[in-house]
């Protein structure tokens, strides 16, 4: 019987025999050994069998891609041979818009040039090409920040102006705007910057209208930082704190406060370091609402003065018709009296 257990012994016998060898020759020559928990169900078997199938498939299809590309790679034939357009398809990881014709692979920008590519792709490689894709070392590449920075001592190109920007803007000296970094594109052994994507990827598409161009003499002058605390004392103000002074000033102003026992000056002087100190924004939250509570109770007690004064105008009225409040205001207002300073120190 197969299913005898002696039958059984000698298959697990082999199998453990020769289970090393087999999965090291898989391994070495196919890359395609892999483990599978079989206590799972078969359905989480299968759909991991799928997964790892169209990756293994994904991988083999471009290594195909790779070795049978035309003369054009990644470059887009149609755009070259109609616009003169350098087009790079390499970023697109799909296949969608590729051809295949006389055994090599072409790779289109989108599905209106796979068409047109289908229906005479004699027009669209040699020999019926007119034009053929510029040698490798004449080609445009992005380069990354870093890789910009490697090339030290080498400087970018035109001081740093993006190229397109300036012969776009028909060479005014408004045209002259620096570009950034992060889209940079190496050309001729020759590193350029740019003001957007956009215009990194117009330089990409045509860069012998843009590549050699000179500066005029007079340019804009380089944008570096000045350290604040190198301004005067005005310049230092102004660039630091006069947004939350100005706001300070204004509320103030709104408010006019009149401390009982101050003068208007210190009251306004208090009112703003209390608000200058409520709503810093650099200052911890616990900070900023004991300086808020400050600044409430600090209306609050200006707000005693014209309370008083509009309450005990006219004759003596007897404790009963006078408002519920007003004893316990005036006793607050005589208590600022005896230690103004200390009630509302900062």
């Amino acid at each position: 019987m197969h299913n005898s257990s002696k039958i059984l012994h000698i298959r697990n016998s082999c199998y453990t025999q020769e289970i090393d060898h087999i999965r090291q020759h898989f391994q070495q020559h196919y890359q395609n050994w892999i483990l599978l928990d079989g206590l799972k169900s078969k359905w989480w078997i299968g759909n991991r069998i799928v997964k790892e199938f169209s990756i293994s498939m994904k991988y083999i299809s471009n290594y195909e891609l790779q070795c049978r590309l035309g003369e054009f790679g990644h470059y887009c034939p149609v755009c070259l041979a109609l616009h003169h357009h350098l087009v790079d398809c390499s970023d697109i990881a799909a296949l969608t818009h590729a051809a295949e014709y006389r055994e090599h692979y072409y790779k289109m920008c989108g599905e209106d040039h796979l068409e047109r590519f289908l229906t005479t792709p004699d027009h669209f490689v040699s020999p019926g090409c007119a034009r053929t894709l510029p040698q490798p070392h004449l080609l445009p590449r992005k380069r990354t920040e870093n890789q910009v920075k490697n090339r030290f001592p080498q400087q970018v190109e035109m001081k740093g102006f993006c190229p397109v920007t300036y012969l776009d803007g028909k060479k005014r000296y408004e045209a002259l705007v620096r570009g950034k970094m992060e889209y940079a594109v190496e050309y001729r052994e020759r590193i350029y910057i740019f003001e957007t994507k956009q215009k990194q990827d117009k330089f990409l598409r045509i860069p012998e209208a843009y590549w050699d161009q000179k500066l005029p003499t007079k340019v804009p002058p380089l944008c570096e930082p000045i350290p604040l605390t190198s301004l005067p004392t005005l310049g230092y103000l102004e660039q630091g704190v006069s947004i939350s002074v100005i706001k300070a000033m204004t509320a103030v102003g709104c408010l006019k406060p009149k401390y009982p026992f101050l003068s208007i000056q210190r009251s306004s002087l208090l009112y703003v370091a209390f608000y200058l100190k409520a709503f810093n924004n650099k200052s911890t939250d616990y900070t900023r609402k004991l300086y808020k509570k400050k600044l409430a109770s600090f209306e609050e007690n200006c707000a005693l003065i014209p309370y008083l004064s509009s309450t005990m105008r006219g004759s003596y009225r007897s404790p009963s018709e006078r408002p519920i409040n007003l004893e316990f205001k005036l006793n607050r207002f005589l208590a600022l009296g005896d230690s103004p300073v200390t009630n509302i120190a900062l």
